[in-house]
């Protein structure tokens, strides 16, 4: 059973449009014409000037994509949903962080039904009943702002509904459970026993990460219970939570592009994701509209 709804069929590749051109007056991250980003040394703890820039790239990356998903619907290519962020993130001033990442070709990922992430805006087009995740990220003022969201496309079966809702859910509830002194691993282990309710998978292969000066920092945050995150989460660190949920097994296959990632029983998968600080009480998200 391929747990597709019964008109859905599997996805696939589609034509990848050339890449877009970022102004010349807006900063690029390091990383851009390079094969990889030079390693982040620096601290996860982060100064308050570093924190309010990252407040304005995740405020333009969480209305960038919002952006997008305003023309999600039935007909339209996943190639048009980064065509709308990519020029909106430019006409604000910020770089669009995916772009030229590890060479990724494009300005956001466009995740669509049983992609769990990094699907690359091609092509395709969009049919009614779809499931898509935009994963959006802004660079600006030396710091970035990453934030994911999972959205229906036309009319959409409720064990879609559901899961989408949930892992939304899931999201929130792993943000409520970050406090300085606890350990990383609570966030995975909040998700995982809510998951389980439902008889969901959770992504392990694929984590939530530090993010400040560097798109990934090295931090590592799994959204199972992974006893060997032990990490103390303490004031001004900054990362994300990103739980992938699935509707079968959390296993996965990789396409031959090196980047789209699918379910390895093509069922379907959502996503939800915030970049946080840490506060003395709890966590502030960033990626705020």
């Amino acid at each position: 059973m391929s747990g597709q709804p019964k008109s859905q069929s599997l996805l696939v590749p589609g034509e990848i449009s050339p890449a877009r051109s970022v102004p010349g007056r807006i900063r690029r991250p390091e990383y851009v014409g390079k094969p990889m980003p030079t390693p982040y040394t620096g601290p996860e703890v982060q100064t308050a000037e570093t924190i309010e820039l990252m407040r304005t790239a995740g405020r333009i990356a969480a209305q960038a994509m919002e952006e997008a998903a305003k023309h999600i619907a039935p007909g339209v290519t996943t190639d048009e949903l980064d065509r709308v962020a990519h020029e909106f993130m430019c006409d604000h001033g910020a770089y669009p962080s995916t772009l030229g990442y590890r060479g990724f070709p494009k300005s956001l990922c466009s995740s669509v039904n049983e992609v769990i992430c990094h699907g690359i805006p091609d092509s395709t087009v969009l049919k009614d009943g779809d499931i898509v995740n935009l994963d959006v990220t802004a660079y600006i003022g030396g710091v970035h702002g990453d934030n994911n969201a999972t959205y229906f496309c036309g009319n959409v079966d409720e064990e879609s509904k559901l899961l989408v809702e949930r892992t939304r859910e899931s999201l929130n509830r792993a943000i409520k459970a970050v406090r300085p002194g606890r350990q990383i691993n609570i966030i995975g282990r909040v998700i995982e026993s809510y998951a389980k309710r439902f008889g969901y998978g959770v992504v392990r292969d694929f984590t939530g990460h530090g993010i400040s000066t560097a798109f990934h920092s090295g931090l590592i945050v799994p959204h199972y219970d992974a006893p060997h995150a032990t990490t103390v989460i303490k004031p001004g660190m900054t990362f994300t939570i990103e739980p992938m949920l699935t509707l079968g097994t959390h296993e996965y296959d990789m396409w031959e592009d090196g980047w789209t990632v699918v379910t390895k029983d093509r069922r379907r998968t959502a996503q939800f994701e915030h970049t946080l600080v840490v506060t003395e009480t709890g966590a502030e998200i960033l990626t705020l509209p």
